[in-house]
């Protein structure tokens, strides 16, 4: 998995913008419900007032509260605020008419200095509260003075401000101590409630003053959402961009190290898997990265976030925030317990399921002609039922996550309401702040939801990352020298020699080629024949190094090939395969594989000699023709001269015929074989074949029998002299023919 997440390194700019935007995104999550709190508790509950200390207050209202000060206080009071006398018509008096009715008719005293209102708020709270304790305790009928069902009548209270003022500093701190007791709710609530009266009685609009302040938190808050859209928006783009990025490499990576596979590697891993590899498993890469990094920086933002600003809220209710992650986290650990193992069944599964498919998809025909469609579908049926059992099986046991995620999300509100309600009742928690409390609690368990979520992929993820990382880390067993040779295909001649060569198969006990030694000349054609298995087409699949030799050396030139980059050696040999691959697209995309710089004259030269021109002209598109995947749409000997035609417009200094022939007519065989020798008179022909007819005109014959060279020669020595080439020839043709 290390491996795989080092692919994110060129990306590191992205990603860490992708951070940056969701720490954005989780603080603009986060403060909305502060403010959805800050909308009830001030907006609806205090009528939009924020502080005691009044913004503006009547000059009988300023003298009474005054009362209860000491004398500090007073004189920080008096320092932040001063009087405007009505009637003077002077550009302060204009200033605050407007914003102050009653203006008109008494004095009042502004507020002109907001920075010490901290201060100001806790004395005012002290004065209101000590006037409230002194009314109520002094003076039976304290209720005709204070009414919070009505407002205040502040002309009985005007009254005794001379009385007020006689209170001695020992009165005033004995009621401070007392008032100290007083819940803290309760003792701003009254202080808050008294500021609405003063600005009652000196004409302010409250509604204005509430509707102002829901209008100005609401529009915080569509800013702040509207911040939150954009940034998780940027970061799906971003993630998006990085991760398809991220997988383009690893597609790249992997089908790049399946190009420098020799037929070892091929043998290790089959085809399905690799395409699985290459497909499916750098899916789930994919669908984990692009959760991964929305998930690890946001969900930790929200989880550790929501819980600071909940006990902010309310800490005597964290414990419900507790139950219902240990609940939740509980959950996921059982299920996952359950469904982790099962993942690393579904990837092999997949794996068989492909192999299946393209199995079926590719052997149609046969399949077809020999009747087993039943039997086709049993195996179908069988890869796919085991496949959809598993996953089944899987989501099952992920499925039963949503109704009890959607229980424990229904059953934490509840609990919320009901002890926030009693808390509510006891003057220990406004509803705003429940509200904001319910608010973060879906935040926290939606986040440990989202960290849990990310477990689902990762050990699927991380089965698929082993299973890239496999094929990434796997060293091709055949590799170019540290100082390999370079040559110039135009000055290879061409003569290969084999020089004590054996080979077996990696984890084979016994060669399959023993011991052979042969050269092979330019200008001359050089034929393998042999029963089946005798190792003909192993024995020149040595030449380009589809295979390494166990032991000797083959020289091209006098050159060991392994000295020679693979590069080179391959530029200089044309390689016809025993079955011919057409690639999909038209004839004249595949001649010019061999050579994509061929002009038109070269490929129709290698057409005529390969025989293919009278089927390329014979449809209206010629050249243009299409070629279905793998030359589905055009016939075995068709594509045979198509694979022969390729080769020859690369103009090799080597040729190599693995039984290339073998879907030719006889005429077909015997025309393309007397056009190949002109063409191909300067170079070194190696031929595989099973007929006789095909060979027979070879300068020089090569019989192998389990491995191993039972004679060398030309047609009719070799008839003479050696036993298994004489039985192969008359196994084919009449004695006279020979």
């Amino acid at each position: 998995m290390k491996k795989i997440l080092s692919y994110l390194k060129p990306h590191a700019f992205f990603v860490i913008l992708c951070f940056v935007f969701l720490s954005i995104q989780g603080i603009c999550d986060l403060i909305l419900p502060n403010y959805m709190s800050d909308i009830v508790n001030i907006g609806i509950q205090q009528n939009g007032i924020v502080d005691s200390s009044p913004e503006a207050i009547s000059e009988n209202g300023y003298i009474l509260v005054k009362s209860f000060m000491t004398d500090d206080e007073k004189k920080l009071v008096d320092k932040n605020y001063i009087l405007i006398q009505t009637g003077l018509y002077n550009d302060a008096y204009k200033k605050y008419v407007s914003l102050y009715p009653s203006l008109q008719n008494q004095n009042i005293y502004v507020l002109n200095n907001t920075e010490e209102r901290s201060d100001l708020n806790d004395i005012f709270n002290n004065a209101y509260l000590s006037m409230t304790y002194i009314l109520k305790s002094s003076a039976p009928e304290s209720s005709d003075y204070i009414n919070e069902s009505s407002d205040i009548n502040f002309s009985k209270i005007y009254d005794l401000i001379p009385y007020f003022k006689n209170i001695s500093k020992e009165s005033l701190q004995n009621v401070r101590s007392n008032i100290t007791s007083i819940d803290p709710y309760l003792y701003k609530q009254t202080s808050l409630y008294i500021t609405k009266q003063f600005y009652s009685e000196i004409g302010l609009d409250i509604n204005s003053i509430q509707n102002n302040y829901i209008f100005r938190i609401g529009l915080y808050m569509i800013l702040f959402t509207l911040l939150s859209v954009i940034a998780a928006a940027t970061v799906s783009f971003l993630a998006a961009k990085i991760v398809a990025k991220v997988a383009k490499t690893l597609r790249h990576n992997i089908f790049s190290k399946i190009e420098s596979f020799s037929n070892n590697e091929f043998d290790q891993f089959s085809t399905a898997s690799l395409i699985t590899r290459t497909t499916n498993d750098i899916t789930q890469i994919q669908t984990f990265l692009i959760n991964s990094i929305r998930i690890i920086c946001y969900a930790p933002i929200i989880a550790v976030g929501g819980i600071i600003m909940a006990l902010s809220k309310s800490f005597s209710m964290g414990w419900v925030i507790l139950l219902g992650v240990v609940v939740l986290l509980c959950l996921i650990f059982s299920v996952f317990s359950i469904a982790i193992p099962k993942f690393n069944l579904v990837q092999k599964l997949i794996d068989k399921f492909t192999l299946v498919t393209r199995e079926n998809l590719t052997g149609v025909m046969v399949i077809r002609a020999f009747n087993t469609q039943k039997f086709e579908e049993k195996r179908f049926d069988d890869a796919n039922l085991k496949l959809t059992k598993t996953n089944l099986f899987i989501n099952r046991i992920i499925a039963i996550m949503s109704p009890s995620m959607m229980i424990i999300m229904n059953i934490i509100p509840l609990l919320i309401v009901w002890v926030g309600s009693k808390q509510i009742e006891a003057s220990q928690m406004q509803v705003g702040d429940m509200i904001a409390f319910m608010q973060y609690s879906m935040q926290i368990i939606m986040a440990f939801l989202m960290i849990a979520v990310t477990f689902i992929f990762i050990p699927r993820a991380t089965v698929s990352a082993n299973r890239i990382a496999e094929v990434l880390e796997t060293e091709p067993s055949i590799k170019d020298s540290k100082n390999p040779i370079n040559i110039n295909k135009n000055n290879i001649k061409g003569k290969l020699e084999f020089k004590n060569v054996s080979f077996k198969y990696e984890d084979a006990k016994e060669d399959v080629i023993e011991n052979v030694s042969f050269t092979a000349l330019p200008s001359q054609t050089t034929a393998f024949i042999g029963s089946t298995g005798s190792g003909k087409s192993t024995l020149i699949n040595l030449v380009p190094r589809f295979y390494n030799v166990t032991e000797g050396e083959i020289l091209i030139d006098g050159i060991n090939i392994k000295d020679i980059s693979q590069n080179d050696l391959h530029d200089i040999i044309g390689y016809i395969p025993q079955k011919g691959l057409l690639f999909s697209g038209d004839i004249e995309s595949n001649l010019r594989y061999g050579d994509e710089n061929a002009d038109e004259e070269d490929l129709k030269v290698a057409a005529d000699v390969s025989q293919a021109t009278e089927f390329i002209n014979s449809n209206p598109n010629g050249f243009k023709y299409k070629i279905s995947q793998s030359g589905s749409n055009v016939s075995g000997g068709q594509r045979q001269r198509l694979s022969i035609a390729r080769a020859l417009v690369k103009k090799a200094p080597i040729y190599i015929f693995d039984d290339s022939f073998s879907a030719l007519d006889f005429k077909t065989d015997a025309a393309l074989r007397k056009a190949l020798n002109k063409y191909t008179k300067n170079s070194t022909i190696l031929i595989v074949a099973q007929r006789i007819s095909t060979i027979m005109d070879a300068d020089q014959i090569i019989v192998l029998d389990n491995g191993k060279i039972v004679g060398v020669g030309k047609h009719k020595d070799l008839l003479k002299d050696c036993e298994t080439y004489r039985e192969i020839a008359l196994s084919q043709l009449p004695k006279e023919e020979l």
